[in-house]
């Protein structure tokens, strides 16, 4: 095998898009090793080869344990890797991400650090959800009241058509069982969805922490993408599953949700809503392959880096 210090970084143009990725991949119960570029998953039934880089999120479910060299491939690949149960996800690690340009990034950050703007990226927003609704002048108490209409109507409906009994939202952290039926399905599909849209978010090069609607919390951003797709993908899979049995919600949650997601080509819609939203192109933008690295100067104007400026250069 060779070592992690022998191989050198796959550059960006080496990797597989993001949008062609696996959505997610579920272990449990095993030893997560590392085979060359790939990672192997080692139970007792034997070892399964699982090429790195065709993976969006690598959820480890109980009983998994993962050893520093598989860590160090998902790393390299942009994979991100995320610790779940019954007790709800709890996100440990990602990889780096896919693009070397940080026009994205910047463009999240002006766009996050205006009110005007970030009122206006959260009901584009608002529209990707609810396209028969315009929210334009709508204030952020607004927009917010109105989200949770819709989202309790969804959850009525879902019950109507698939015929599960609905006695609102429960969900106590810390206690996955806690819940009825479909509430563990609407969980499970939820733990999903942050997956996924982690990935995306973390593949991208955003940041992670600067959301529009969600505020307060390292993945504020990732939450405000997995919303994007909650009504639409995530409640009516979890009621579909929670219609079919009560047995084993947490696992067939997630193969449906797959499904779905592979189906709905969700990572492509991912990546494209995201640039959408922020709109990082503009002229000279870098390329998401481009390793350019700049040097900010006197009224905005960026120098090429590698270079010494102590000869009184004048830009």
């Amino acid at each position: 095998m060779t070592t992690v210090a022998q191989r050198r970084a796959s550059s960006p143009r080496e990797l597989t898009r993001v949008a062609e990725r696996i959505s997610f991949v579920y272990l449990e119960r095993c030893v997560v090793h590392r085979d060359a570029n790939a990672i192997t998953a080692e139970d007792a039934d034997g070892t399964k080869h699982i090429p790195s880089a065709t993976i969006g999120t690598l959820l480890l479910g109980p009983g998994t344990r993962i050893t520093h060299q598989a860590m160090s491939v998902l790393a390299e690949s942009g994979a991100a890797v995320a610790w779940v149960g019954e007790q709800g996800v709890r996100y440990y690690a990602g990889g780096r991400a896919l693009s070397r340009s940080s026009a994205l990034v910047e463009a999240q950050a002006t766009l996050w650090a205006n009110r005007r703007t970030r009122l206006e990226v959260a009901r584009a927003m608002y529209r990707l959800r609810f396209p028969d609704e315009d929210p334009s002048g709508l204030t952020r108490r607004e927009l917010l009241g109105h989200e949770g209409h819709r989202v309790k109507e969804c959850y009525r409906r879902q019950a109507e058509r698939t015929d599960v009994p609905w006695r609102g939202r429960h969900y106590v952290p810390g206690d996955f069982t806690a819940g009825d039926a479909p509430n563990q399905a609407v969980t499970a599909a939820a733990q999903c969805m942050y997956g996924i849209a982690h990935a995306v978010v973390a593949a991208l090069g955003c940041a992670t922490g600067l959301g529009f609607v969600h505020s307060g919390h390292e993945l504020s951003f990732v939450l405000d993408v997995a919303d994007l797709y909650k009504t639409e993908i995530g409640i009516p899979v979890a009621f579909d599953v929670a219609a079919e049995s009560t047995e084993d919600i947490g696992s067939r949650t997630r193969r449906a949700l797959r499904d779905a997601v592979n189906k709905n080509r969700l990572l492509d819609r991912c990546v494209n809503d995201i640039k959408l939203l922020l709109q990082p192109e503009g002229p000279g933008a870098a390329s998401a392959a481009d390793d350019v690295v700049m040097l900010e100067s006197d009224s905005g104007v960026a120098v090429p880096a590698g270079r010494n400026y102590a000869d009184g250069m004048t830009w």
